[in-house]
């Protein structure tokens, strides 16, 4: 990539320094009335169009409304961000924050929701950064908004047209601000100027994690179309076991399936987990930097972003071979079992827990039947007890949605404490993880990891497996790796 002396702004021709203390990477551009002359003219129109996901303009107005209700009479402020920084004038692919996307479904750099109270509610305005265009100082001198270093970049109407928002400058909204005293503030840490000294307000975060538990059909179908697209990573990436036998282990596999993503959305969701091996039994194991080894169990655990932003999160156990050996299937049924239980536990009005303590009935009972207990199947059970959980500590569910553990700030009686309610999406994912170097294992365990995870929709009557494409039983799963691979295109 081109390299560049500071991301903010690269000085102009005129005011490049000859001599000694020239950095020699840049170039030199000759005479600066010369270069700012002729650089500024004999450019063609372009496509400046703004990304605009079907739908998304609507469906963001109405959780707008809804923010503007459940918060009446206050000043809400909220930030999309900007990429951090990897090294140096290197950073990291941008990607705006969750609740900024779940009110604008902007994707652009340094904007700023500012939601002032009316009478009525609330009106909203986007303010973002004007790009530099042919003819300004900007358009080669600013590498983060000048077109010849960013390409084409949509300007103001093309974004007040594609969000049906209003949208102004970024440099109006310090005088924007300047009378408001007081506003709630929260989105990305990483924010313009006008925003430093205001402070996050942690009621503002806990509204949005509650507003945005319940899907509308928008969001449902975004979903969807990741869970799909997953489906779709998990085939090409499965078929590519062989190859990452031979050469290039999980990172074969992990990039695999990040092209599927960057391919049919915006990218992985997450970080891709790709565990052969004794590295199944790592809760994320995102280094995928080992073999993936002949007759082992692989355990992955990948979701695609939609262009929305929606996230899928689907986990399944193969087997390396092709058929699971009986050690392999005999642990795999297992968690198949807490998997079911815990599906069925997945119902409109049930406690958001209710499928948490079902999983794990299941696991306790099974480990308890194996011998590896030492305590009754209550006492494991019961919360000063809990020895089964050696073999499962982590979580084995959450909400999804924008982010992959979605609407985080929520309170614990929203949340945890809930009754589940049509238009949830949550996952569950119930495991078992023996490391390779637990003693409390016979040695046919050692090593072995399995995890089932599913994206589920509560519905008005029960619940909907989004990801049920793929199968969860150890048969199924041998012949769906036989499968061929289906046409992207059908």
């Amino acid at each position: 990539m081109t390299e560049i002396a500071d991301r903010q702004r690269v000085a102009p021709a005129s005011s490049m320094p000859r001599g000694a203390d020239e950095d020699p990477r840049m170039p030199r551009l000759g005479g600066a009335e010369g270069f700012a002359a002729f650089v500024a003219g004999q450019w063609g129109e372009q496509e400046r169009r703004a990304p605009d996901v079907p739908g998304s303009a609507a469906a963001c107005g109405a959780h707008r409304a809804r923010l503007s209700e459940a918060l009446p009479g206050q000043v809400i402020i909220v930030a999309g961000g900007r990429a951090p920084a990897r090294v140096n004038d290197c950073y990291y692919d941008f990607r705006p924050h969750s609740d900024f996307v779940w009110l604008t479904g902007c994707n652009a750099e340094d904007a700023v929701l500012v939601m002032t109270p009316t009478g009525a509610g609330h009106d909203a305005v986007l303010f973002l950064p004007v790009p530099f265009l042919p003819g300004e100082e900007g358009f080669y001198a600013d590498v983060v908004r000048g077109e010849l270093w960013v390409g084409p970049s949509p300007g103001l109407p093309d974004w007040e047209q594609a969000l049906d928002l209003p949208v102004r400058d970024l440099a109006e909204l310090d005088s924007t601000l300047r009378g408001v005293p007081q506003a709630l503030v929260t989105g990305h840490r990483d924010r313009p100027p006008a925003l430093d000294r205001r402070e996050d307000s942690a009621v503002l975060e806990r509204v949005l994690s509650e507003l945005r538990m319940i899907k509308d059909g928008w969001e449902i179908a975004q979903l969807r179309q990741a869970v799909d697209a997953t489906v779709l990573g998990f085939r090409q990436t499965v078929l590519e076991i062989p190859t990452a036998i031979r050469s290039g282990g999980e990172r074969w596999l992990q990039g695999t399936f990040d092209r599927a993503a960057r391919s049919y959305g915006n990218g992985p969701g997450y970080a891709t987990i790709v565990g052969s091996g004794h590295h199944a039994s790592t809760l994320h194991w995102v280094r995928a930097d080992g073999p993936v080894l002949p007759d082992e169990l692989l355990l992955l655990d990948m979701g695609v972003e939609a262009d929305s932003h929606y996230t899928a999160d689907v986990t399944r156990t193969f087997p390396t071979s092709g058929r699971f050996t009986d050690v392999q299937r005999r642990v795999h049924d297992l968690v198949e079992r807490s998997h079911r239980a815990g599906l069925a536990a997945v119902r409109p009005g049930r406690r958001y827990g209710d499928f948490f303590e079902a999983c794990m009935e299941v696991i306790a009972q099974g480990l308890f039947d194996w011998g590896l207990l030492t305590v009754s199947v209550d006492e494991a059970l019961s919360p000063r007890g809990q020895q089964h959980r050696r073999w499962l500590v982590c979580g084995i569910g959450h909400h999804l949605g924008l982010d992959v553990h979605d609407c985080s700030r929520a309170s614990y009686d929203a949340y945890q404490g809930a009754e589940l309610q049509p238009g949830v999406v949550m996952t569950v994912e119930p495991g078992l993880y023996f490391h390779a170097s637990d003693l409390a294992v016979p040695p046919e365990l050692r090593g072995l990891g399995v995890r089932l995870e599913d994206d589920v929709l509560v519905t008005a009557t029960g619940a909907d497996v989004l990801s049920e494409a793929l199968p969860i039983d150890a048969s199924g799963i041998e012949a769906w790796m036989r499968a061929p691979l289906p046409d992207p295109s059908a």
